[in-house]
């Protein structure tokens, strides 16, 4: 009996444990979900018998290598820092590993065994890294079969919270992991502009976010992500003289945002004596960076406030996440979006062209959420395609080839994952 693997049922598995136990009932499959906490699987199994709930330390090596050894193929969504344990395990053991997370030196040190071994290892399989690929590749591929050349490539990816949820100052809900929120970012951020190379350090990273408008939402904001110049060889885009993938937000977001980071709030290596600091005494160093327009924003997360930090937080990210769960949480009936968008200008025969295309997805309420869709629709399709046979290729990959973009692209527009195109 074919078996899946899933190791890891957080905010971004719901959907996919769905999509996943759906498989199995009609193919008579197996999935197995491992997480921490069996409870939690428990709850969004809702007891089906085509799944198998596990309470897993994903450090513990006995136990995370008899799970391996039981799958064909593994689905790791944990942090990306545990996923090379997973993935140790599914070169000794044999098995194809899928993960949503980029693709890391640590993985890639394993790309001669994994060839080897004549295994699949499917990297960046999400949304952002992921659908973005994906997307963007079946464009440029379409665009070079007809002689075209791409001068310039923009694309924007952001989760947000839908208009009809949108009721605080940040205009932003957590539908993510809430780590990733506080410490976006701080990598600052690398990319290709008008045929100029730019850096930019983490401080300058939010203080000039430039705008895109989608048909119709309010305006988008936007900031570059990490390192958008190792992608160009990746689309075959080195002679573009603008390349660069950025995050999306509401504009009030980066506004706020850039307090924080210029306070140094964000810091998860400094060390605060909870015990004799309040919310107000830690963020004073924010004062300086307050204006007319943030004002609101940051004294609705409590920055300001003579409450008690709590006993858990170690640095200043800890008490920032914290006041991001508790001020922007999901509640029960809220709906998420994501919006992608890539912008990319291209010549042919002469003739400057633009092609737009834009993704929209809202979520269902704050459980099965767009960002979940999103994330762990293609990671179960994926699974699928390798199980059925339908995809052939071996070795460490991201999708960007024909073969894996296709039959997932298609597969998304069955759940409402589609894509509108302007061509101008």
């Amino acid at each position: 009996m074919n078996t899946v693997l899933l190791i890891g049922a957080g905010k971004s598995a719901t959907v996919l444990i769905d999509y996943l136990i759906a498989q199995a009932q009609k193919k008579i499959w197996k999935v197995i979900i491992a997480d921490a906490n069996r409870d939690q699987v428990l709850l969004k199994t809702n007891h089906s018998p085509f799944a198998e709930a596990v309470g897993l330390d994903v450090t513990d090596d006995e136990q995370r290598s008899k799970l391996v050894q039981k799958a064909h193929v593994v689905i790791s969504m944990m942090p990306p820092a545990l996923h090379f344990l997973v993935a140790k395990d599914c070169v000794e053991y044999r098995k194809h590993l899928l993960t949503a997370s980029y693709l890391d030196n640590k993985i890639k040190s394993l790309e001669e065994e994994i060839r080897h071994r004549k295994l699949l290892f499917l990297c960046e399989m999400g949304l952002d890294p992921g659908i973005d690929h994906m997307s963007a590749m079946k464009i440029l591929d379409a665009i070079k079969a007809k002689g075209g050349h791409v001068t310039s490539f923009k694309s924007h990816c952001g989760g947000l919270v839908a208009p009809e949820s949108d009721n605080n100052p940040w205009h932003y809900k957590i539908s993510w992991n809430p780590r990733n929120v506080v410490l976006a970012g701080k990598a600052g951020a690398e990319y290709k502009m008008d045929g100029k190379v730019i850096h930019n350090d983490y401080k300058q990273l939010f203080a000039a976010c430039e705008k895109v408008t989608i048909d119709g939402l309010a305006d988008l904001a936007f900031y570059p992500n990490r390192d958008s110049l190792s992608y160009m060889p990746v689309y075959h885009l080195e002679g573009a003289s603008t390349f660069v993938r950025t995050t999306l937000r509401y504009p009030d977001y980066c506004n706020g945002w850039n307090a924080i980071v210029q306070a140094g709030l964000t810091n998860d290596a400094d060390s605060i004596d909870i015990h004799h600091t309040n919310f107000k005494q830690w963020s004073a160093p924010l004062l300086p960076f307050v204006n007319d327009e943030n004002k609101s924003m940051l004294e609705f997360l409590g920055f300001f406030d003579d409450g008690i930090i709590p006993a858990t937080a170690k640095n200043s990210a800890d008490i920032l996440q914290h006041l991001l769960e508790t001020k922007l949480a999901m509640q029960e009936h809220d709906k998420d979006m994501i919006v992608m968008l890539h912008e990319i200008e291209y010549e042919q025969n002469g003739v400057q062209k633009k092609i737009n295309s834009s993704l929209v997805v809202k979520g269902e309420d704050s459980l099965r959420t767009a960002m979940a869709k999103t994330v762990g629709l293609p990671l179960g399709i994926a699974a699928k395609l390798i199980l059925e046979g339908a995809v052939k290729m071996k070795g460490l990959h991201i999708p960007i080839r024909k073969e894996i973009y296709e039959p997932v692209l298609s597969e998304l527009e069955n759940f409402g994952v589609l894509f509108k195109e302007e061509e101008k």
